[in-house]
Order: structure tokens, then sequence, then C-alpha cells
């Protein structure tokens, strides 16, 4: 919503002061398909040159999360904490057998089927079946601190190459400006072509040539650039959430008492995000 909101604005206050100036928007709507397709074209085409189509797709799709947002609500860290929580208590009063079956098809499970979203996010999942796997097969007892830098690891790695598509996006921000200064030299040759031409033609030529160094400067700092920084923050918060797993798996394994551990869970997620105290253990009472 502030997405959109934004960009609103940025319409608004560009070319609404630009026409409160006595400015004609005739050249530059003349001008603007023109010298858009050939900065946005570059620039996607200097994009596929620099990336593999994984972070190229990736890019795109991210500006679209840019509108939805984080795709983790209240609601999931919620049910991850259940979730986790409640295999842990099954490790301790059971014991590694126990969870076998949960691990190997996480479909089929009992506790994974309360949560059919989190079946769905396979990362996550994988975070989860792959640390309690590691537990279920170690033939004797693991270090917590050995554990934790495996998970930490993994987070990083996940971390890492979500954060990729947002650098293409930076990247792409940085190129937009000397991209919009290829157009406009491509427009003052054209412009030069036609010197025998009066003064209004070469006027408007030049106007149009122009046009090309704004649009790119405009793309780069009013969209691709606040694009990328909101991405990053995006990717940052939907992090929170492997680490709340993390959190309560190693606390576990640490022997510190369950509400502890749970509430050291909860205060590392973000305000917004972040459920009541009485929320989570009024829902664990529940479980």
């Amino acid at each position: 919503m502030f997405t959109i909101v934004g960009l609103v604005l940025l319409f608004v206050c560009v070319f609404g002061g630009f026409i409160l100036a006595g400015g004609k928007m005739a050249p530059i709507i003349k001008a603007a398909p023109t010298e858009t397709f050939i900065i946005v074209g570059a620039a996607i085409s200097a994009m596929l040159v620099g990336n593999s189509m994984e972070i190229f797709k990736g890019a795109f799709a991210g500006i679209g999360k840019c509108f939805k947002g984080s795709r983790y609500k209240k609601d999931d860290y919620l049910n991850t904490i259940f979730v986790v929580a409640k295999i842990m208590k099954t490790l301790k009063s059971e014991g590694a057998v126990a969870l076998e079956s949960h691990i190997e098809n996480p479909e089929a499970s009992a506790i994974f089927g309360e949560y059919p979203a989190l079946l769905k996010d396979h990362d996550l999942l994988h975070l989860i079946t792959d640390t309690v796997r590691l537990m279920v097969v170690s033939s004797s007892n693991l270090s917590p601190y050995a554990v934790e830098d495996v998970m930490e690891l993994a987070i990083k790695t996940h971390h890492h190459g979500a954060m990729k598509a947002a650098d293409a996006l930076a990247a792409m921000a940085g190129a937009l400006p000397a991209l919009g200064i290829v157009a406009c030299v491509l427009g003052v040759v054209k412009t030069m072509g036609a010197i025998d031409q009066p003064p209004p033609v070469l006027g408007a030529l030049i106007g149009g040539a122009l046009v090309g160094t704004f649009l790119g400067v405009f793309f780069a700092y009013g969209f691709v650039e606040p694009m990328a920084g909101r991405l990053k923050q995006i990717i940052d918060d939907e992090g929170e959430i492997y680490k709340v797993v993390k959190q309560i798996i190693i606390g576990t394994m640490h022997g510190h008492p369950m509400p502890l551990i749970i509430e050291a869970a909860r205060v590392g997620i973000s305000h917004h995000n972040q459920p009541t105290f009485a929320e989570v253990f009024d829902g664990m009472r529940g479980k």
C-alpha cells in the first residue's frame, strides 16, 4: 500500500512541479516511448548478461513482493513456534526414533499436518526437518554449538541467495542513469543529422534527447533503487522466521526451560509481526 502511495506522490511531485513551473508535457510524452524502449530495454538486457535466469526472475518477482510485503505474518510466526516446540517436546518425551516418520514424510505427519501452510514453504520446512534428521541419525550426543553452527550456515546461505535478486535490482539502478546518457547521446546524434533544420525543429530534437537523461535518472532513483532497498528490507524481515526455528531447537538442546526458549524466540521477531506473550502461551496450552 505504501509503495503505491509513494509512486503516486513521485509522479505528482515531479511532473506536477514541472507543470506548475510552466513546463509542457507534450515533448516528454512524445519522446518517452522511444527513450524508455532504449533505456529499459538496455537495462533488462544488461541484467540478463550479468545474472543467471534464476536471479533475473527473482529480481522481477521481487518487484511484486515490494507491493505485497513480507510473505510471513503474525500467524506464520505463531504456527512456526507451535510446530517446532511440539517437535522438540516429542523429542524430549519419546526420543529421536519417534520423530523419524514425521521428518522423513512431513506430508503424512500428524504434527506438520496441523500447519498446511508450513508444508508449502520448502525452505523453512527443510531447515526444520534436516536439522531434526541430523539429531535422529546421530549415533552420539550432538553438541548444541555444532548444530547451531550448521543451522547458522544454512540460514546464512539461504539469506545470501535471497539477497542476490535485490543486488541485481540495485545494479540495474546504478546502470540506468548511464543508459539514460546513452539514449541522450543517440538523440544528439539524430539532432546533428538535422542541423540544417530551423531552430524550432532542432529545439524539439534536443529536448527529446534530454528526455533520455531525465528518464534514466528518474527510473533509477524514483523506481528501481527504492525497490531494491525495499526488497532488502523484506528479505531481512522474512529471515527472522528461520531464526525462530534455530532459537527453539538450540535452546532445547541446551536444556533450557521451554517457556524461556519460547519467549527468547518470540522477542526476536520484529514488533509489527511479533505475537504477544498471551497469544503464544495461550496457544501453546491449546496444543
